[in-house]
């Protein structure tokens, strides 16, 4: 069914939908929220527990309208028989008019708790027959109440939209309701107890066609293409570098050498901590790539990590006789075509970039390797779509996938079972571990102090703020505009300080972060789009704002951004006290904090991505207890064989789903 035959969608809502991903009914029935508001479980005005809350109560003064650092705030007071709750509201002077002392109100909003005192920011008006009320992702041109009356509409037609996927007989024996069901309840939910039916069968059914699509990848053993270099090939690449390799490096890179000389297309993960030197061992496999006579390219997810991986090869693999090449959406039409036709002709032996490298007009002459970093960035799709381009004669090139966010082994093997996994788990020598503290508000001062002490010996420093801009829902969050110009007028004036974010013009972002990196600014203000891609060992300060809103993979990324050179680094945290800071304070080994983050998040969100703590946050892979339920299941189809009929659905369901004709959830 076309977007447009809703009722509610003209030409220019359906292009914005289209923008987002979204092309058909059953596409927007996928759409799922993101995390629910309960609107209908009242707390005491008393509480002290932060967070959502929803509270009711008289207005025991008329609201009062004042200005704070420059922002429009109306505060008042709610009463009920518990006690007090103050609440206040930036940027929304109107609602001072509105309310009047005496009056009776429901108000849902997050409360914090600084220094004991307590405040419900930016609350909402909750009517007395709501439940749980979906919040779906923020889109242009569609306010949050008109895109859930879209939804609703999109409800009526469910039926036709989205038939029952699952084989009858193992749906019942696993437990899980119809489809229908699942979807409408994870819309809007019915309460708790049928929000957890729904969200179970929607989560099973990814996981279940995942683990299924990846032990058919396995099984299907990709011909490949095998190289041919002799035994010293990897010692005279590491004899070729200025230092000398871990004993993990070497180890890992002896796995991938083995594969290469296989028949069958290497499918290989390298993981690893921020600093292992992963990008050694991936250039090494280029090296043996290249002797053997083939072409290799390296995919990665931004332009500047894109080019930092070039710059670095241009040093390492150009002096091996191994010709480098940059390809990415900024190239000049110019420079690209030439670049086209060296790697059509293989006058070309690596080549570096982004999405562009799996463009429709790139061709290779003989490619043999292909390299992806930053794994949780990339989907399966666009892994096979590459793969595709180097196919020759039924043989494929081979795939190593690397990945700077530490996974779990157990939980790693799980989700990248389609993949062989090596761990480098050595620090090259010399690497000084950052030091971490939490700072409270009133040692601010001094910390900028200490900053502007280290940029007068000639460092540099990261500041990474939570939003882009303030706004009406931001209540005391900082944000990376309005830190900016308050540093630059007040505690950091005189100091040159540039300011990024991820939503900026990626020619104007690319400018920011390579000027930093060369020394431009001594400062840089951002929000977490410095997380991946940005190399300078000249940074030895980061400043994280508003920590706790981080999970602590993300913290473990930003932090990895300093301590990069020789010199002592420090990562602050402002931020309340907590368990999970206090553990991420204590130790710079990426795979204790990952395990930490597992215990205390679930594996819902390993790169740190989303918050915790909010119901429908994501669907996948949020339950760990579920993961091993679905993992045996598949197990048990395949082990039985009265089950081959139901094997053999899912196994095409699983395949349809990944070759993108399927319904639309991503599973990336």
């Amino acid at each position: 069914m076309e977007l447009t035959e809703l009722s509610g969608i003209g030409p220019v809502r359906a292009e914005t939908l289209r923008a987002m991903g979204i092309f058909s009914l059953r596409d927007l029935l996928y759409t799922l929220p993101v995390r629910y508001e309960d609107h209908q479980t009242v707390s005491p005005c008393n509480t002290k527990k932060e967070g959502p809350v929803l509270v009711r109560g008289t207005l025991v003064q008329a609201p009062r309208l004042s200005f704070y650092h420059g922002l429009k705030k109306v505060t008042a007071t709610v009463e009920d028989a518990s006690g007090k709750m103050p609440v206040c509201w930036y940027n929304m002077p109107w609602i001072a008019g509105e309310l009047k002392q005496g009056q009776e109100v429901r108000l849902y909003g997050r409360l914090t708790v600084k220094n004991n005192r307590r405040v419900l920011q930016n609350p909402k008006f909750a009517a007395e027959d709501e439940g749980l009320v979906p919040v779906y992702r923020t889109m242009k041109g569609f306010p949050a109440k008109s895109f859930r009356n879209l939804i609703r509409n999109a409800l009526e037609c469910v039926d036709d939209c989205c038939p029952e996927t699952l084989p009858s007989g193992f749906r019942i024996r696993n437990r899980l309701c119809e489809l229908n069901y699942a979807i409408r309840q994870a819309h809007f939910p019915d309460g708790y107890e049928a929000l957890r039916i729904a969200r179970r069968r929607l989560s099973f059914e990814q996981i279940l066609l995942y683990l299924t699509y990846v032990t058919v990848a396995r099984s299907a053993g990709q011909p490949g293409i095998p190289f041919d270099f002799d035994e010293g090939a990897p010692a005279r690449y590491w004899d070729s570098l200025p230092y000398r390799p871990t004993g993990a490096q070497e180890k890992v890179l002896r796995d991938i050498a083995a594969d290469l000389r296989k028949n069958n297309a290497m499918s290989r993960l390298v993981q690893g901590d921020v600093g292992c030197g992963k990008t050694a061992v991936a250039f090494g496999a280029v090296y043996l790539s290249a002797v053997s006579g083939f072409q290799s390219c390296m995919m990665a997810p931004t332009e500047i990590l894109a080019v930092q991986h070039y710059e670095n090869a241009r040093r390492t693999l150009e002096p091996l006789g191994i010709r480098c090449r940059l390809l990415t959406g900024s190239t000049k039409a110019k420079d690209r075509k030439a670049i086209l036709r060296e790697l059509k002709e293989h006058e070309c032996d690596a080549v570096f970039g982004t999405h562009a490298l799996i463009s429709r007009d790139v061709e290779y002459g003989r490619l043999g390797l292909i390299i992806t970093d930053e794994q949780h960035r990339f989907g399966v799709n666009q892994r096979s779509s590459l793969q595709m381009k180097g196919k020759k004669d039924e043989a494929f090139p081979h795939v190593l996938v690397m990945s700077a966010t530490p996974i779990p082994r157990t939980l790693a093997l799980i989700l990248y079972g389609d993949l062989d996994l090596s761990v480098i788990d050595e620090m090259p020598g010399g690497r000084i571990p950052v030091k971490t503290r939490m700072v409270p508000e009133a040692k601010r001062d001094d910390m900028y102090r200490f900053l502007r002490k280290e940029i007068g010996k000639g460092k540099q420093a990261y500041i990474v703020c939570p939003l882009v801009e303030d706004d009406e829902e931001s209540g005391d969050l900082r944000s990376a505009k309005a830190l900016f110009a308050s540093l630059k007028e007040n505690e950091l004036k005189g100091l040159r300080i540039g300011l990024t974010w991820g939503s900026q013009k990626s020619e104007d972002k690319n400018k920011v972060l390579l000027e930093f990196a060369a020394g431009t600014y001594d400062v840089l203000v951002s929000t977490t789009v410095i997380e991946v891609g940005v190399n300078n060992p000249n940074a030895t300060i980061m400043i994280i704002e508003n920590a706790e809103r981080y999970g602590l993979s993300q913290l473990h990324q930003l932090r990895g951004r300093v301590g990069r050179g020789k010199d002592e680094s420090w990562c602050f945290l402002f931020a309340e006290p907590s368990e999970k800071l206090r553990v991420f304070c204590s130790t710079n080994d990426g795979f204790i904090i990952a395990q930490k983050d597992l215990e205390l998040r679930g594996p819902g969100d390993l790169t740190g991505t989303r918050q915790s703590g909010e119901a429908g946050s994501d669907i996948l892979f949020t339950d760990i207890r579920l993961l091993d339920e679905v993992s045996e299941c598949v197990r048990q189809l395949h082990r039985n064989p009265s089950m081959k009929q139901e094997l053999s659905e899912i196994e095409a369901l699983a395949v349809s789903y990944f070759a993108g004709e399927g319904h639309s959830i991503a599973l990336n």
